[in-house]
C-alpha cells in the first residue's frame, strides 16, 4: 500500500507542507482513482499538533497513480507564493 504522506516539506515559519493521499470518496473523485491534497499543518510545535485532526485540504486532484497525482500538486507544493494564495482564497491566516 502506497504511504499516506506523498511529500512534506518545511516552510520557513515551521509550518509543513504536505502532499497526502486520501480516498476517492472524500474529495468526490472517481471509484478506484488515486486522489490526494495539498494541507498546510500550521500546528507543528504546538500542543493542538497531537490531537490528531487533519488540517485542511488547500487543493485536490485525482490520477491513476500516486506519481501522477504528486507530479500534479508538486509544482504548487513547492513554492512558497502558491502556498500563499492557497491559504488566502480559504481565508486561512
Amino acid at each position: 500500500m502506497e504511504p499516506v504522506i506523498l511529500y512534506e516539506r518545511t516552510l520557513s515559519q515551521g509550518h509543513v507542507v504536505r502532499i497526502r493521499r486520501v480516498p476517492a470518496t472524500s474529495v468526490g473523485a472517481t471509484a478506484g482513482a488515486t486522489c490526494a491534497v495539498i494541507e498546510v499543518d500550521r500546528r507543528v510545535g504546538t500542543a493542538r499538533e497531537q490531537k490528531g485532526d487533519v488540517p485542511p485540504a488547500l487543493m485536490a486532484v485525482e490520477g491513476k497513480n500516486a506519481d501522477e497525482v504528486v507530479a500534479s500538486l508538486l509544482p504548487f507544493a513547492e513554492d512558497d507564493a502558491a502556498i500563499a494564495r492557497l491559504l488566502a482564497e480559504r481565508g486561512i491566516r
